[in-house]
Order: C-alpha cells, then structure tokens, then sequence
C-alpha cells in the first residue's frame, strides 16, 4: 500500500541556524515543514561552546548553544512549522509543478510534496585526502570539527600531544580549545604565505595562548600505523608545492586538519541548479532563489559565512521571501577584484529600498575601495583600511534597476598583495 503524499506550502531541509532562521521568518499564512537529520536542531552550533555569536543579531554575546537555543525556541512557539528530526531525505525530485522530498525516520518511508524548498544543508569540512595527504589511516588524525566534537559533546580527549594543519577559524579554536583542556599544541602549520582564519582569532586562540603559527608549511608524510606517531613538515614554495630539502619530522600523536569548508549540494547539483564554481553554492537572487523557481539556498549551503549571525541575516530573508514570488527579470551582477560575491543576480520586480552584498577580497588589499556601478556610473562607494580574503564583507546598496541595465561592483586599492587566492 502506498503511502500517502503530505503536502506543505514550504519544505526546509536542515534545521541548523540556516534552517531555524528560515523557519523563524516564513509567513503564519504558509505551513512549513523542517527537516533534520541529527536528534536535535542547532546544527553545528551545539557543539560551539565558545562565546562571541549573537553580537549583531541579538546584541549580546552567547555560545553556540545558547545562540540556537534562541532560535529553537522562536521556531517551536510558531503554529505553522512542523520539526522532524532524525529524519534523513533520501531523494528529491521535480514532478511537474511540486518537488517530492522523500524521507526515511523511525516513521518509516514518508513523502512530502512543496512547491516551495528551501536548501539548508550547511557545509562539510576537507579532510586529510582531500589535501593530498595518503596512505594509512591511523587513528589520530582527524578534522577540526571532529575533535571538537570529542572534547565538547563527548567529554573525550583526542590527543595529548598534536599538530593543526590549517588556518581556518575552527582549527584555531580547537587549537585554544585543545591547549585549555591541557594537549600540547605544538604548533598550527598553513600552506599559504597568509592565515586563513579571522584577524581576531589568530589574536585570541593562538597569540594569546603562545601557540605557534607556521606559514607556507605543510604536512607531507604521517607517520604511524594504529596510532599517528609523527609528522613530516616541509615548507611549500609560492605555488604551495613542498620543497624538497625542507622535510621536519615532529613527534605527535595526532594530526588535526582544517583546511576549509565545502558547501553541502548534492541536492542542488541532483536538481539541476546552477552551482557557482567559485562559492561552490547556488546563484542565488537577493531573495536567496536560485535560478531555479521555488528553490532558494541559505546559510553555509550557499556560501561559507564568518559570522553566524549573517547566516541568520541571509535565511531570513529567504524565509519572509518564500510564498510570496512574482515573474522575475534577472540582471547579472558582474565583478572585479573579488573572490567571489552574492547575489550574483538582481531581480529587479522585487527591489526594495536597500540591497545587502557580501563579498571576499580576492588577494590581502590596503585602503581598499568598493564601488558599485549601475550602466558605468557609480552610485554607491565604500573604503576600507584592509581587505583579507579570510574576511567576508557586507554593503547595503540603494538600486533602482532597468531589466537591461548593467550592473558591476568593484573592488580596487592602493596595496595589493601580489599572492593569489586559493
């Protein structure tokens, strides 16, 4: 016997703080179903025990926990959404007008039906494969996130002596995590010439703390066969290559990897949606659609934040968008000096009075400027004392858009720094 379809008005896979935020803002009129594959909602929020989220959005600086909690809350008090967790989506698929959400739980096989689907399926680290280090797999070397999912969810402790390979803001606080719960930090290694975490964090996780920081070094050879026993360090020329002649041999018993996020799109991708190869998420509109109707991206699926407090920014407005589409007339925003930027499209049948853009400076740039520039005259500028690639930025920009204007937004400087993005 078949089970019968259930029908909502809008379907959000992922129930982090993309997802909640989402939730959070959709309309009472429309029903709303979450969908989370953990037993609780929060995402990677519940294991982020540190402080300093919550300053933009609620003016206070909480936890990671206590950020979510916020959010939880608001979700449960709302009639209009539904939360299913430990329910895992095994198939969606366009069938005509709807998109089917097949699902598997303790319930069993269920499908849902929606018209509107908002993707909220956050990030997943790199691991070591994934940075050329191959061979064995002995037990130690593990990802950030991992070890942090150890020390503060499980209350166990990965390693008594290791190296972090990666500059990443989750590899810089687990290393202050790590040294706080008494391992021997021996030092954070990164390929590039330049740290890829955030100013604030190198300050406060490594500084602070004495632990080292090594640029333009790598890991090139783990060493151990149940358990990691060593690591080989070389230094990498500027194409990030090891140099030979340059090999370190450190004693470790654990390798701690946070050599960046990639978005979750496999969906997207099983859809069709267009992925942009530099954010490796959807394009997307202002309103988080991507050029797919009916289907918008939010938070680390769309792009990487810096701030969780921007992720909530940008699927809240997905969510009080949802449900309240008209024909859109896109216009391409081009750009220059810039890592990657979004949107990428405008629509112009839905501008209201201001814009937001977030973008990341393609190379480090000092008394940096961006201006925006509707058919090659600029309405809107902003200067900067710095840019850093590792630094997302963030501008409100009034439009008033033609369906055959050109838009750009570009970014230029006095002081470039000569070292290409990754």
């Amino acid at each position: 016997m078949l089970k019968k379809v259930i029908n909502y008005d809008v379907v959000i896979i992922g129930a982090g703080p993309a997802g909640l935020a989402a939730a959070e803002a959709v309309d009472e009129a429309f029903s709303v179903l979450l969908i989370e594959r953990e037993a609780r909602a929060g995402g990677i929020l519940k294991q982020c025990i540190h402080d300093g989220f919550g300053l933009v959005r609620f003016k206070e600086k909480l936890s990671g926990p206590e950020y979510a909690e916020r959010y939880i809350q608001m979700v449960l008090k709302k009639s209009n959404v539904k939360l299913e967790t430990l329910t895992f989506v095994i198939k969606v698929e366009k069938v005509k007008d709807e998109y089917l959400i097949t699902t598997t739980s303790k319930q069993g096989i269920q499908t849902y039906a929606t018209k509107r689907l908002i993707l909220a399926n956050g990030c997943r680290e790199r691991t070591a494969r994934q940075v050329n280090i191959h061979g064995d797999r002995p037990a130690g070397v593990m990802t950030a996130g991992n070890a942090q999912n150890f020390v503060n969810l499980m209350g166990l402790m990965p390693t008594k002596k290791c190296v972090i390979l990666g500059s990443g803001d989750i590899g810089l606080i687990m290393a202050r995590r790590l040294k706080l719960e008494g391992a021997d930090v021996l030092g954070v290694y990164e390929a590039k010439s330049t740290p890829s975490g955030l100013s604030r964090n190198i300050q406060q996780c490594l500084i602070d703390f004495d632990i080292p920081l090594h640029l333009s070094k790598t890991v090139t050879r783990v060493f151990g066969n149940r358990r990691v026993e060593g690591v080989e360090i070389s230094s990498v020329d500027e194409k990030m290559n090891p140099i030979k002649g340059t090999e370190e041999y450190i004693e470790c018993d654990a390798l701690v990897v946070s050599v960046g996020l990639i978005p979750e799109n496999e969906i997207a991708e099983n859809l069709n949606i267009s992925i942009d190869r530099r954010t490796r998420g959807p394009f997307v509109d202002q309103n988080m659609m991507t050029l797919t109707d009916g289907i918008y991206s939010v938070g680390n699926a769309l792009h990487v934040h810096d701030l969780v407090d921007y992720v909530s920014e940008v699927s809240e407005t997905a969510g009080k968008n949802v449900g309240h589409e008209r024909k859109r007339e896109l216009v391409e925003v081009a750009s220059k000096g810039c890592m990657y930027l979004v949107p990428q499209y405008i629509d112009v049948n839905s501008l209201k009075e201001k814009t937001t853009f977030f973008f990341r400076s393609n190379t480090d740039m000092l008394k940096a400027k961006v201006i925006v520039m509707v058919n090659g005259e600029e309405i809107y500028a902003k200067k900067y004392v710095a840019l850093r690639p590792p630094e997302m930025e963030k501008i409100s920009v009034p439009l008033k858009l033609e369906k055959d204007d050109k838009l750009e937004v570009l970014l230029s400087a006095e002081t470039i720094d000569a070292c290409p993005a990754e």
